[in-house]
């Protein structure tokens, strides 16, 4: 409302953000009512402490920038109102409103904007973390136009079908709404489409691995078919570098993976600079001190993060040293590991984030490692009560959630000081490539792209494998060597070996190596 003299005493004003959950994100709208009243600033929508105290930090943004705080009674009202509202990043979008209302901004420009950022005392516009996620929403809730911090321009991009607005600065930010000429020092194009540099492939390579058969090849399969492996053995025989290498068979990630591993970096403030998009198979080595929040997520409020698992979806969660981790640690990973995410359930919030990561764990077979020496004269020091506490960190149903167990010898002396080298990444890449096609193809009508993902039924049915085949599974099911769930790994990796091999369905053969590839580890890791 307007007075006679031209005094504005009252308005309305409203705009968009996005309030993250994890990796979702949902919309909320942000009203702003300046009228008569006792001068104070009223935030009602279940903000939590850190948005209570945005009030002070905007209020001091904006007159710091140059524009006058109405001297009336401010409401603010953030809905919906049953959900929470945490963390800085509503700060500009309150800024924005508190001056629409009080007719700073033309009447409706910000009414379908949807805006993210933190602001500093002068005015500056800060980064966040989860731009990208919360930017999807927006797109989702079929909002059009966003600003976000310069910072998180390109990120912001990445979402196709919508209008991205940088901005450096609160002043920055009211130019653009008004339509004056930005600040020389601020100005930013609208983002242009952002075209991801080519990432490198890690200079890690197979062909550095000497010998080490069958766990080359148990890599291969692993990378193939999604397969969680266990590498157990000699102390120094090439495990940790074996699993270095298995990111590099992985092929680079499609677009739609590209951008759920980039939401959840997004979140964990990871994100590469200057390339936001990441296309290649993260890889994540937590410590072997890592708490249970640090492998699959935590913590409280607007403080969850995601853990080390879910920072390795679509790529590799190596854990090395495996029973140096605590058991309740381990066995957290059991659920990811069935349902491909994590859900963090805290008071008044849940969130999900996508866990669906390839596991490989790495042992010695005691705490001194020189168990599987006893045949070469070499004396072990641990007791046979030590070795079993030892390998009992290690829980049997994550070990039976393993597809493949390969027991990994220290290499011969001819391996090592021999010319013969083996198959490098490349090469080996190029058959996994192949092989995630013929799966693809043949799963094509199910919710599944990977041999590891394929459910109990269907192996039974669509994809059942000829009797004949199956006798030595069979065998072992009768000799208590496999458990149910270990059976239907068997018949995965199987299929596994059938693609890289180019068969239709698997034989005999492809069974029996399956089977070979799981008992490597067994009774108590015995080679």
């Amino acid at each position: 409302m307007v007075r006679r003299d031209g005094v504005r005493v009252t308005g309305l004003a409203r705009s968009w953000s996005v309030a993250l959950a994890g990796v979702t994100g949902r919309v909320v709208g942000v009203e702003a009512d300046v009228g008569p009243g006792l001068p104070g600033f009223g935030l009602i929508g279940l903000p939590d402490t850190a948005l209570s105290e945005a009030r002070e930090r905007v209020r001091a943004a904006v007159q710091n920038s140059g524009e006058t705080w109405p001297k009336q009674k401010i409401t603010v009202s953030m809905s919906p109102a049953d959900l929470h509202k945490r963390g800085g990043g509503f700060d500009l979008v309150l800024a924005l409103v508190v001056l629409a209302a009080a007719g700073a901004v033309p009447e409706g420009a910000c009414t379908d904007l949807v805006v993210l950022g933190e602001l500093g005392l002068d005015g500056t516009v800060r980064g966040l973390r989860g731009v990208l996620p919360a930017v999807a929403a927006a797109a989702r809730g079929g909002l059009k136009r966003v600003m976000v911090p310069t910072a998180n321009l390109n990120e912001a991009a990445l979402v196709d079908g919508v209008e991205v607005i940088g901005v450096a600065s609160l002043r920055h930010a009211l130019a653009v709404l008004r339509g004056e000429p930005i600040p020389e020092e601020e100005q930013i194009a609208t983002a242009p489409p952002v075209v991801p540099r080519a990432i490198e492939r890690a200079m890690l390579d197979l062909v550095d691995v000497r010998g080490q058969a069958e766990a080359r090849r148990a890599l291969e399969v692993a990378a193939a078919g999604g397969h969680h492996l266990f590498l157990h053995g000699a102390p120094g025989a090439g495990k940790t570098m074996l699993a270095e290498r298995l990111p590099g068979l992985l092929p680079e990630l499609d677009r739609t993976a590209a951008l759920e591993v980039t939401e959840i970096h997004s979140v964990a403030g990871l994100l590469p600079v200057g390339t936001p998009l990441v296309t290649r198979a993260p890889y994540a080595r937590p410590h072997h001190t890592a708490t249970t929040a640090a492998l699959v997520g935590g913590g409280s409020g607007e403080l969850l993060r995601p853990g080390a698992a879910s920072l390795a979806h679509r790529g590799v969660l190596f854990l090395d040293e495996a029973p140096e981790f605590r058991a309740g640690v381990l066995d957290s990973l059991r659920q990811p590991m069935e349902s491909g995410e994590v859900l963090l359930a805290r008071s008044g919030i849940t969130a999900r984030f996508p866990a669906a990561f390839l596991l490989v764990l790495a042992a010695n077979p005691c705490p001194c490692g020189k168990a599987v020496d006893l045949g070469r004269g070499v004396g072990c020091s641990c007791s046979p009560n030590a070795r079993r506490r030892y390998q009992s960190k290690i829980s049997k149903p994550l070990i039976d959630r393993l597809d493949l167990q390969v027991f990994v010898d220290r290499p011969s002396r001819s391996e090592l000081v021999g010319d013969c080298d083996g198959e490098s990444t490349d090469t080996v890449a190029d058959r996994v490539r192949v092989a995630r096609q013929r799966a693809a193809h043949r799963l094509a009508a199910t919710p599944w792209t990977l041999n590891a993902q394929v459910s109990s039924r269907a192996l039974r049915r669509e994809l059942r494998i000829d009797d004949g085949a199956l006798r030595v599974v069979e065998r072992a099911l009768d000799n208590g060597l496999l458990s149910a769930r270990g059976m239907d790994r068997v018949l995965r990796v199987a299929w596994s070996l059938a693609d890289l091999g180019g068969r239709a369905r698997p034989g005999a053969h492809e069974v029996g190596t399956a089977l070979a590839l799981r008992s490597g580890v067994v009774n108590g890791w015995a080679a």
